[in-house]
């Protein structure tokens, strides 16, 4: 990935694995891509799944921050379970997730608090080390909690696409700004967009009415990350033709484009016309 020079390994691995990229396409900066698999639904918290016992009501998913990737997560969950079937008419199983601290095995390889919060399809597991949020800041975003969930949101994304049988289309070796790359990238986006029209709907939600405050905050992060800010940032060129994730305008309209439609068929970035709206 060429990022536009100037910039470390480790930041490039967390760069590249922000919102979208998978440790199976680095390994020559991760350890053995050899993982054990991880049970769908499935919860760990690197060390112990004890480290969650903080976690019991919505006030601590509203101060601390892996208790809110966990609700963040059954939130997901919770839309997706209606809403795939209705649209796609696919079935909808729920990914794994970990939440880790410093580093863990993933069935895609080893990964660090430097590797971000990436989706492995391997072992179909989203996985998140919190304290890499707060470097949003380093690309002009809030650390706000709807930015959180809209990376959360993003990465099971990518599981939505590994159901639908499409996320293997994304090559990184053939980047570009109509690369099918860039395609996936913005279909997560938009899909978290999905997430984010749902989520605070009906008596079961798990989310109290987004304000409009909130969503910029979470537009902004997809902004932030676009590839010609961190082209910029990192004191580069600008190079469409090096794009793997979209450009920041790209990315905010596509997270726009699912939050004001909240359904699948405003996200076919690929053509498939395969869904019902």
């Amino acid at each position: 990935m060429a990022a536009g020079g100037g910039i470390g390994t480790v930041v490039l691995i967390g760069l590249f694995l922000l919102l979208g990229g998978s440790p199976s396409d680095i390994g020559q900066f991760l350890g053995s891509d050899q993982g054990q698999e991880q049970s769908q639904g499935e919860i760990t918290g690197g060390d112990s799944s004890d480290e969650f016992a903080h976690c019991r009501t919505a006030e601590d998913g509203n101060k601390y921050d892996d208790c809110r990737v966990m609700y963040a997560a059954q939130s997901v969950d919770q839309v997706w379970e209606t809403l795939l079937p209705r649209e796609a008419s696919l079935q909808y199983t729920k990914p794994g997730l970990v939440i880790f601290h410093d580093s863990t095995q993933s069935g895609c390889g080893i990964a660090s608090g430097a590797t971000g919060p990436f989706y492995c399809p391997t072992d179909q597991t989203a996985y998140f080390d919190t304290a890499f949020f707060s470097q949003l800041h380093q690309f002009g975003a809030e650390d706000a909690p709807l930015a959180q969930m809209y990376i959360v949101a993003h990465e099971f994304g990518h599981h939505i696409q590994q159901l639908e049988g499409t996320l293997g289309l994304s090559n990184y070796n053939e980047p570009g700004e109509d690369s099918n790359a860039v395609k996936i990238e913005l279909q997560a986006d938009c899909y978290a967009g999905i997430w984010a029209h749902h989520a605070d709907d009906g008596a079961d939600a798990l989310l109290d009415p987004i304000t409009d405050q909130q969503a910029r905050s979470a537009i902004d992060a997809a902004r932030a990350v676009g590839d010609d800010n961190i082209q910029e940032r990192s004191g580069g060129q600008v190079r469409p033709d090096q794009w793997t994730h979209g450009s920041s305008e790209q990315r905010a309209q596509a997270f726009l484009s699912g939050y004001q439609s909240g359904n699948m068929a405003s996200c076919d970035f690929l053509g498939r016309g395969v869904y019902s709206s």
